[in-house]
């Protein structure tokens, strides 16, 4: 092998190294750039943003309301799905079923405290309902 086959050689290595940074380094900016763990705190569950403050029985029609408030989060307003749940129980029934409810709180601004009622089902006599978030979502607006 002459010092020419070894130049070209030298030059395919420098030339496949190169199209490997070009091809590469973007993806591994772009993985860097879009999170990996900077100690940063992970969102705030929209559970924690909201509570049932009140559970009754309407007299009319013996519906059970649920009056739930939620909390604005720093960073703009945004609005909630609350899932309300209705049962005899704090504790939940093995393998029962509870009846549940959505309630929409739309535009809950940052710091502030917005209210809305859930109307369940049709209650039992003599009976004490329990009333609970089972679930909730956050949609930031903006």
């Amino acid at each position: 092998m002459g010092v020419s086959a070894l130049k070209w050689q030298g030059w395919l290595v420098g030339l496949v190294t190169l199209a490997g940074l070009l091809v590469f380094a973007p993806l591994g900016l772009y993985v860097w750039a879009s999170g990996g763990d900077r100690g940063e705190a992970a969102p705030r569950a929209a559970v924690e943003d909201v509570r049932v403050t009140g559970c009754r029985i309407d007299p009319a029609s013996r519906r059970v309301v649920a009056s739930v408030e939620a909390a604005g989060r720093p960073g703009g307003p945004g609005a909630y799905v609350v899932t309300v749940e209705f049962r005899e129980s704090a504790q939940p029934e093995p393998g029962g079923r509870a009846a549940q409810a959505l309630v929409k709180i739309p535009g809950v601004a940052p710091g502030a405290t917005e209210y809305a009622e859930a109307l369940g089902p049709v209650w039992p006599p003599a009976t004490t309902p329990w009333c609970g978030v089972a679930s909730a979502a956050y949609t930031p607006r903006g």
